[in-house]
């Protein structure tokens, strides 16, 4: 029976001085360079034998629990991967890392990594990926972020899944003022984290609000702020008709619980990172309820999509009492998208950092079956610029249903993506 994928967790710094100790190369932490006897091209993270990806998460930080079911899910993946026979005849061991979003820890994570994989799979946070970008075109290694911002756009070795939190914002207001009656002339509020994942969802959002005759009421806030009463209190006089929410699940579900308490009931839509079903289980769940939405280029959990619910089951067969969100099918659609390039690369021959990227960029649609088919040709451009609009549910597996399928607002169609080069 073949073995299933090994997961080594070490703090950071730890590995880095183990390195240091036993004198190992980058050869030996995972190959760098040569050819296989099967005539493959080998590089860094591959041998004849194996394959090792990375995993920079969050696991003990802002985003700890999504961390944990997005790395969850990719080591699920790996496991049935090898379980088939691995990629190119070669078993896949995956490394992780956790930053606790922290970008100092992310950099030292990053360092001790870089040399001895093939890729990493999953880097959760734009401030962190987007330290680190110069870097990682230098090492030429694939890198899928789980971070949404235009800033990570234009890197030839980054590739965003989905959409860009600009082009959520935007389908968001397009939803709002279709379906929810906002009109020309409306106050909308926009509580947003500083940094790359707020500015970016903030510039579709007064892109958005300029074509459809709206007022921005910004409201900015570090990752640290967990109380949003003053941004409540303040979005409630400014006399808001909607809210958008680009933060994380604290601040969401503290911002609904304020909000509803002080008679604002207006739709409050959050950005994919902005909620945790785990919220549900808490006194929030009342005001996260009520007209609580959130924008994704994922289906969630719950969808009726066969690929999607096999998922689902498996995930709990694997992980017994662990929540499933929307986390667990982004892990493992990306650990599935990163695959699909070994595996092409494997076809050409080259599984150096070089032929993996190539055999990734030459890739102008990839739809997995989960719901979200995308085209991974430029990197200046989001994988699918289609929105799906989800909202709250406490019967639902993973607390969101589908309230509107994926769409390509007009808005959002003719917007010029920056990119961060």
């Amino acid at each position: 029976m073949r073995r299933l994928v090994r997961t080594a967790v070490l703090p950071v710094g730890l590995a880095a001085a183990l390195l240091a100790a036993s004198g190992c190369s980058d050869k030996a932490t995972g190959g760098s360079g040569g050819t296989a006897a099967d005539g493959v091209k080998l590089g860094p993270g591959v041998t004849d034998k194996g394959v090792k990806v990375g995993i920079v998460s969050d696991l003990t930080g802002v985003y700890a629990p999504l961390g944990k079911s997005l790395t969850q899910a990719q080591q699920l993946y790996f496991e049935e991967v090898n379980k088939a026979g691995g990629v190119c005849g070669r078993q896949v061991e995956v490394v992780v890392r956790d930053h606790g979003y922290d970008v100092q820890r992310a950099m030292a994570a990053y360092s001790e990594l870089r040399s001895g994989v093939v890729g990493i799979t999953q880097f959760i946070g734009s401030p962190m990926v987007t330290a680190l970008k110069q870097r990682i075109s230098s090492d030429k290694l694939f890198t899928i972020p789980m971070a949404w911002s235009t800033s990570l756009l234009g890197n030839q070795y980054v590739q965003v899944t989905g959409t860009t939190y600009d082009v959520d914002a935007i389908n968001a207001l397009d939803f709002l003022s279709t379906d929810k009656g906002l009109k020309k002339g409306d106050k909308v509020g926009h509580v947003y984290f500083e940094g790359d994942y707020g500015e970016s969802a903030l510039a579709g959002a007064k892109h958005a609000a300029g074509k459809l005759g709206l007022t921005l009421v910004e409201q900015k806030i570090k990752a640290t702020d967990n109380d949003m009463t003053a941004q409540a209190a303040a979005l409630r006089n400014a006399g808001v008709k909607a809210i958008l929410m680009s933060a994380g699940p604290r601040q969401s579900a503290s911002l609904a619980g304020v909000a509803r308490s002080r008679g604002l009931t207006v739709p409050i839509v959050a950005s994919n990172s902005g909620f945790a079903p785990q919220l549900l289980q808490t006194p929030a769940a009342p005001a996260l309820l009520k007209e609580f939405y959130l924008t994704s280029a994922g289906a969630p959990i719950g969808a009726d999509i066969p690929a999607v619910q096999k998922l689902a089951a498996a995930y709990a067969a694997k992980y017994p009492g662990q929540p499933r969100d929307n986390a667990v099918v982004n892990g493992y659609t990306s650990a599935g998208l990163f695959t699909a390039a070994l595996k092409k690369a494997c076809a050409g021959k080259d599984l150096s950092r070089d032929g993996v990227i190539k055999a990734h960029r030459s890739t102008g649609a990839y739809d997995d079956g989960f719901g979200t088919p995308m085209d991974f040709s430029s990197a200046d451009r989001p994988g699918t610029r289609k929105t799906y609009i989800l909202r709250t549910d406490a019967k639902a597996l993973g607390g969101l249903v589908i309230h509107k399928p994926a769409a390509e607002s007009a808005m959002a169609k003719e917007y010029q993506v920056p990119t961060g080069g």
